[in-house]
């Protein structure tokens, strides 16, 4: 017969409940700890720890993530954004694109939260990892249990984008350009085991290595639908079997009971649902679904942020190596791949597509010609700040997106630009459909205030200059740029060469800028980085919990994950899901009088590498 209760209940089994389940259980075994997923199991799954296979994630069939619909916008081109979740046990650490960013320290001083403060958290930051890439470096660990490396491939296209990117855009290429301060500057590291070649995940290196305590379970295919509660007091959770991952599943809801404290875990759309199917949140949204209100927290499925991103393919020469031939399947390429990364860990296997990036921060040059528009908010906000990158601009080389593999098979790159700290802030509510049914009600936010298209429009323009000086540079994927008019310096299409590093930048007119703009509403996408809708504020400010992780208005109740950060991060949310989870662990630990001793969680590498 099923345990009916556990001291400490994880209501979703991300990356952060990872962290937090998985140190808690290293500091007191005897703790019982249940971890509720609507996902299935990721162990040793090809899918999960071979790294070039991330992209299978995004397939519209995949059962590994969630696809939220947003609401139609007038901002977008009247297109309903669609923002995938991770859907599976490890969260996003089992399925993003592995790449290594960090946020500078000042973000979280920003937050203005106490015990937050960077200088808090920077020990966090250097416990959690293992950089393999530079010994002694002060802001960086080298015992943790996530490894960060170079990979298990250097791509040449990587190595050009970088030497363009020195020489012509005169940017420094440095090994570290994440100490938490540096701005552009190229280079690019990944959550890649260096020896083993597999992804670095929160699952594997947090909770599935201590399957020898059986106090630590966790159940595969269970949604949560509520918070139970006694006198404002949590005491368990209601679910439900997951009928995306357990189809055919029935309806029928069950009770477990925690006695010491309910944490949800179930990421930015995950627990302000939770929160309000719990009778937390607006009056206004809980009585349209027929829901009895039991504290007024207006903040919960507020504040919905996210990354802007763009994805702009490029033709690469017959010679260049790429993913292409991995992602679509060709069986002859990935068997030789794989046959070498069982022996070592190495060949285009452990390898993500992306070796270079840089954290951009325009120039005196570049922010005149990114116009007016944008310089109230440069002065506002960047100016004073040179830790702070306006965008991160990547190069990736193949074509990873769904809507990009309808293209003929040959070798392409794709130039990546994602802007970091956009303005404007969306909302994630749950609703009652026609049926009945619960959906959501979800408005991105995106471009709705007019400086967030700006850094993006700017950086097509930078990034199409870097590329078309770079040796492996074909020409640009018509279908996949703006249609500029006939007659234009700045029509694209296929070439047989790149222009000379010198050559002059191409000239656009007004009317070629009016096509950069349409292109991106008709374009702009998430960048999978969805946070916020939990904040970490004052109550009075729509905060949803104190800098103790806990809900307002009731008693055993935290939140632990990226819904939680107040503002904005510089960075890929991954190296902050984990650093909330460090966090919430030691907080709970201090919460239940637990000593946050030093524990072994290192992944134990198998002798078969799948």
């Amino acid at each position: 017969m099923p345990i009916s209760e556990f001291d400490i209940i994880f209501a979703g089994g991300g990356t952060t409940a990872c962290v937090v389940a998985g140190r808690l259980a290293a500091w007191d075994p005897s703790l019982s700890i249940l971890i509720l997923e609507g996902g299935q199991h990721t162990l040793d799954q090809a899918a999960h720890v071979q790294p070039y296979r991330y992209t299978s994630h995004q397939a519209p069939t995949s059962t590994t993530m969630t696809f939220n619909v947003g609401n139609p916008s007038p901002r977008l081109n009247g297109r309903a954004p669609i923002v995938p979740c991770a859907h599976c046990i490890g969260g996003g650490s089992s399925v993003n694109a592995m790449f290594y960013t960090r946020a500078p320290a000042s973000d979280f001083d920003d937050w203005g939260t106490e015990g937050w403060e960077s200088k808090s958290l920077i020990p966090l930051m250097k416990k959690l990892e293992t950089y393999e890439v530079q010994p002694d470096r002060p802001t960086h660990g080298y015992s943790g249990p996530i490894k960060v490396s170079s990979g298990g491939y250097k791509l040449g296209a990587s190595e050009e984008f970088i030497h363009v990117g020195t020489t012509y855009h005169k940017r420094q290429r440095v090994e570290d350009t994440d100490d938490l301060e540096t701005c552009n500057t190229y280079s690019m590291r990944r959550y890649i085991d260096g020896t083993t070649g597999r992804r670095s995940d929160a699952a594997h290196h947090y909770v599935y290595n201590q399957a020898h305590n059986a106090n630590l379970q966790i159940w595969v295919g269970k949604r949560v639908k509520r918070v139970i509660f006694q006198d404002k007091r949590a005491v368990g959770v209601e679910f439900t079997s997951d009928l995306v991952s357990c189809p055919g599943a029935g309806h029928s809801s069950s009770i477990v009971r925690a006695s010491k404290l309910v944490v949800i875990s179930a990421g930015a759309f995950g627990s302000p649902a939770i929160l309000e199917r719990s009778g937390i949140g607006a009056e206004t949204i809980l009585k349209r679904c027929n829901i009895e209100q039991l504290v007024d927290l207006p903040g919960v499925g507020e504040n919905y942020r996210d990354h802007n991103g763009v994805f702009v393919p490029y033709f690469a020469a017959d010679e260049a190596i790429t993913m292409d031939s991995l992602w679509l399947g060709k069986e002859s390429v990935v068997q030789k791949n794989l046959a070498q990364w069982k022996i070592d860990g190495k060949s285009l296997i452990a390898q993500n597509g992306s070796d270079a990036k840089i954290k951009w921060r325009p120039d005196d040059d570049e922010l005149k010609a990114m116009g007016s528009a944008f310089q109230p908010r440069w002065k506002e906000f960047f100016q004073d700040r040179p830790d702070k990158a306006v965008a991160i601009f990547a190069l990736c080389a193949g074509t990873a997106g769904l809507r990009l593999r309808m293209l003929p098979p040959r070798n392409y790159m794709v130039a990546c630009c994602f802007t970091l700290y956009p303005v404007s802030a969306g909302s994630v509510h749950i609703k009652l459909n026609e049926n009945g049914q619960e959906g959501i009600d979800f408005d991105t936010g995106y471009l709705d205030d007019p400086t967030d298209i700006v850094p993006l429009n700017f950086g097509y323009k930078r990034m199409r200059e870097i590329l078309r000086r770079m040796p492996s540079y074909r020409g640009e994927v018509r279908a996949g740029h703006p249609h500029f008019p006939t007659g234009s310096a700045a029509v694209c299409g296929e070439t047989t060469g790149p222009v000379d590093l010198n050559a002059p930048d191409l000239i656009y007119t007004a009317e070629d800028d009016e096509a950069i703009d349409r292109y991106h509403r008709g374009r702009m996408q998430t960048t999978w980085h969805s946070l916020g809708t939990c904040a970490m504020k004052p109550r009075a400010d729509q905060g949803v919990i104190d800098s103790r992780l806990n809900v307002y208005g009731v008693t055993n109740l935290k939140v632990a994950d990226m819904s939680i950060a107040p503002e904005n991060v510089g960075t890929n949310t991954y190296s902050t899901a984990l650093l909330i989870g460090e966090k919430a662990a030691m907080i709970i630990a201090d919460d239940l009088g637990i000593e946050c001793r030093s524990s072994e969680l290192s992944w134990k590498s198998p002798r078969s590498r799948l």
